[in-house]
């Protein structure tokens, strides 16, 4: 299992907390006296305090390094993007075997470590301890906190500078303090207090580095694996992500070839720190459709926990966004700056109803407004050679995404065009005649994931259906991406004039009649 570089430990020189890279409080706890902490009660503090007993590992650092990689949200057994489980993002990924050395050292069952919190904590405190001990850490060392550091830098199994952030991190958690609510309610809280970490094992070469494209960031280059050089497409506009992880464990997994993903900037949590991992100039993976022609920034967090998208971090965004609008001469509004999940060709949620987006905007000095994505139409009209305009552009944006090569997206309906359309009809079992009629459009506009849909629903997957049944009926269904009552009379006529069940559900039948252009 690849480990950071280190080299003989020493004691000498032991760093100060000054030096650490990260000095902003975590903006979504209190500041914590330098009192003891209470008396354990809860099952969260319980599973901390029994596995800091177990492993020898100091309690407080511990639980640092679980806020560190989680809020300390299990999220339910649901893996991270680098395939990491539970409030200490026990992994299992190529580079990353943590989940599989928890279950070896503990002797617990893989699934019960990804599912269960204790369990999961219990395994992140063994996986902490066999770290330590391969460093050779003694009793007595094991008792200071600060010898720690080289440990926690390789629970993070990143290398070089994003080790350094991860570990910087976490000894900014145990200076600073913190008082952290997890998504059941418990309070776990960490006192404050001096720290000097020993550095002098980790290979940080170059994490102070600047970046070359914004001054305010930092650089910490993705591996050259996870982008393509160059771009085919001129910028026009930024993606918003989520990581679904940890800031230092994205940097990380971009540095890691197997990934086969990247994104230019990363922005973290507590402060709005920004590292960016590929150049502006070379296309990073994170969009699909839109990689050539975007700029994707990663917010660290979860979509489905507020408590991640901190003003600290909104603020430093923003700010980034600003900069790169006037660079690149990309207009503030919501048809540029998107959301991933509003990214045509993409089955993602990010940044998701809890990301404030009015908020942003106001910040980016932008229009809030609504996101376009330049293929909702009231009506869809036959396009085939010779027509030109928005819908051709629709056209060609559509057949891109889904692999079929119409060119460039430039609204002009040419032999390429022409050729990608008889390609992706033949696809279908369509007639090969390379014009886009109602059967072509709704194909086109339904191709995609097939999530089971019904009132209440909303989302990407909605939007999808509501163009696709503009197109099949001939009649306007609003793209608004909320399942309403209007959407599910619209499903009911398309099932019963299809012939299809008619319960106003959108299943496996009524997404296969409509992706065959029915």
């Amino acid at each position: 299992m690849p480990r950071s570089p280190v080299v003989a430990r020493t004691r000498a020189g032991a760093s100060v907390l000054a030096a650490l890279t990260v000095t902003a409080l975590v903006a979504t706890g209190q500041p914590a006296t330098a009192a003891p902490a209470p008396p354990a009660a809860e099952p969260l503090n319980r599973a901390f305090d029994r596995a800091a007993r177990e492993y020898g590992v100091p309690r407080d650092l511990l639980a640092a390094v679980g806020y560190g990689e989680s809020r300390l949200d299990g999220h339910a057994g649901k893996p991270s993007q680098a395939n990491g489980y539970g409030v200490m993002h026990l992994a299992s990924n190529p580079d990353n075997r943590s989940l599989e050395k928890a279950a070896a050292l503990t002797g617990e069952p893989a699934d019960r470590l990804r599912r269960d919190t204790a369990a999961n904590i219990l395994g992140g405190a063994a996986v902490l301890r066999d770290h330590a001990d391969r460093l050779g850490l003694d009793r007595t060392e094991r008792r200071d906190v600060n010898a720690w550091y080289p440990a926690v830098a390789r629970y993070s199994e990143a290398e070089g500078p994003a080790a350094a952030l991860y570990a910087d991190t976490v000894f900014t958690f145990l200076a600073q303090g913190l008082t952290a609510t997890a998504p059941g309610g418990e309070t776990v809280r960490v006192p404050s207090r001096p720290v000097a970490p020993d550095k002098d094992e980790v290979s940080a070469a170059g994490v102070y580095a600047q970046s070359p494209d914004y001054p305010s960031a930092l650089w910490v280059p993705a591996s050259s694996q996870n982008y393509a050089t160059g771009r085919t497409a001129t910028i026009n506009k930024v993606v918003v992500h989520v990581t679904q992880g940890s800031y230092a464990g994205s940097i990380s997994w971009f540095q890691n070839p197997a990934s086969q993903v990247s994104a230019h900037y990363v922005i973290r949590s507590s402060d709005g720190e920004i590292t960016q991992t590929v150049r502006d100039a070379n296309t990073a993976w994170h969009a699909r459709s839109a990689n050539s022609s975007s700029i994707g920034l990663e917010h660290e967090g979860w979509v489905d926990n507020p408590a991640w998208f901190t003003d600290a971090m909104y603020r430093s965004s923003a700010a980034l966004t600003s900069h790169l609008a006037a660079r690149y001469s990309i207009p503030k509004n919501r048809t540029h700056i998107v959301g991933h999940s509003e990214v045509p060709g993409n089955d993602h949620t990010d940044p998701g109803v809890h990301w404030d987006w009015n908020y942003y905007m106001q910040l980016v000095g932008g229009s809030p407004g609504t996101p376009g994505d330049s293929l909702t139409f009231p009506s869809y009209a036959v396009q085939q050679s010779g027509s030109s305009g928005p819908q051709v552009k629709a056209v060609q944006q559509l057949l891109n995404a889904q692999g079929y090569a119409a060119g460039s997206a430039d609204g002009i309906f040419g032999p390429a065009t022409k050729s990608a359309t008889q390609a992706f009809q033949r696809a279908r079992s369509l007639t090969a005649d390379g014009a886009v009629g109602p059967k072509t459009w709704t194909a086109l506009l339904s191709a995609g994931t097939t999530p089971a849909l019904a009132r209440g629903s909303s989302g990407d997957a909605v939007k999808r259906l509501q163009r696709s049944l503009t197109a099949a009926l001939g009649t306007t269904v609003n793209a608004d991406g909320s399942f309403g009552p209007t959407t599910e009379t619209a499903v009911r006529t398309y099932q019963s004039s299809r012939g299809l069940s008619v319960d106003g559900k959108v299943g496996p039948a009524t997404w296969g009649a409509l992706q065959a252009g029915r």
